[in-house]
């Protein structure tokens, strides 16, 4: 399988024009803060000091995972496909959210165990019907791995805009994502390990027992891809494909929570340059998405203690990318307006 190039965003000449247009808009040097950087970051992923926000999506993938049958979840394997019912009703968070934004919101069915048959509005890309249990086994084989990261990339190279938002549904995820987690930043279990769907004090030490023993099961699995397909889901690998294809496309990527983080960390150790690509819009409340953002060297946008999922923190960090773009395209510059600028 081709793992797409990506373009690199170090561009000085361009780099310097940016910061010029910035720092001559009507405020003191900085005082817009992140913005400031955002809109700079947007330009130099764009190749162009003309920023735009056109046509943003945010695309959800669903899927199962065999590792429930371990009991690591507080709710059963069936609220996954019950939330993708609820997202062609348009009856999630994340739809409200991204109405509210003017978003697309698209929904992929990656390995959901549930056939749905044919659906207005559901993009069936399943490749199974949820991955193996991976306390046993791989919970896939790097065959099926590869077939969800050529997924992704196909659905990301389908977008018409320029932003595209990440956002999942799957029950057990949590627990997969932290194995990909210790695995991918050496960082031990215990602080990968979260409350996910809102696990008990002893339901979380059982999912970092379950993980441990499975990391010790499968230590032969050290290559990002094996990695991902030893612990991942299919949701995760077709996110992290979609993402390596957006990257390719000059999008910009609006990374939500620690599931999704876990799918551009294995992306990021395939191709390290997709980070210049990646806006992280919040910090989640699931414990160790603050460590996995610091593996990455990520700011988050915002900290609202979120640990929903579904792309909802992409919907609400997107009028902050907005922002940054109108402010450099429409704010007036000092000579422009007739202001004075800070005396020498």
């Amino acid at each position: 399988m081709s793992i797409p190039t990506i373009p690199t965003t170090h561009n000085e000449t361009l780099a310097v024009l940016l910061d010029k247009a910035i720092n001559n808009k009507t405020k003191p040097l900085g005082s817009l803060g992140v913005l400031e950087s955002l809109a700079k970051q947007i330009g130099l992923i764009q190749n162009t000091r003309e920023v735009a926000v056109t046509q943003p999506a945010i695309l959800v993938f669903a899927a199962d995972h065999g590792v429930v049958a371990e009991g690591i979840s507080a709710y059963p394997q069936d609220v996954t496909w019950q939330m993708v019912e609820n997202f062609l009703a348009r009856g999630a968070a994340i739809n409200v959210f991204a109405t509210q934004n003017n978003c697309e919101l698209r929904v992929i069915d990656a390995g959901v165990n549930h056939d749905f048959g044919p659906r207005d509005g559901l993009i069936d890309r399943k490749l199974a019907h949820g991955t193996q249990n991976f306390a046993q086994e791989p919970a896939m084989s790097r065959a099926t791995c590869e077939a969800a990261l050529a997924a992704g990339m196909a659905l990301a190279a389908d977008l018409k805009g320029n932003v595209v938002g990440f956002g999942e549904m799957g029950i057990g995820n949590t627990t997969a994502a932290a194995a990909l987690m210790h695995k991918l930043t050496g960082i031990p279990v215990a602080q990968c390990v979260g409350a996910g769907t809102g696990l008990s004090a002893e339901g979380i030490l059982h999912k970092q027992h379950v993980i441990e023993a499975a990391v010790a099961k499968h230590a032969a699995a050290v290559e990002p891809l094996d990695v991902l397909a030893t612990f991942g889901g299919l949701e995760i690998a077709m996110m992290a494909g979609a993402m390596l294809k957006a990257a390719e496309l000059r999008k910009v990527l609006l990374i939500d929570g620690f599931i999704v983080t876990s799918a551009l960390l294995v992306a990021a150790r395939v191709q390290p340059a997709i980070l210049d690509y990646c806006v992280f819009a919040h910090c989640s409340n699931e414990n160790g998405h603050q460590q996995m953002l610091a593996a990455l060297g990520a700011k988050p946008l915002l900290n609202l203690g979120l640990r929903l999922g579904e792309g909802t923190g992409c919907a609400l960090a997107l009028p902050l990318l907005h922002a940054s773009v109108n402010f450099l395209n429409q704010m007036a510059t000092f000579e422009s307006a007739q202001v004075s600028e800070k005396s020498e």
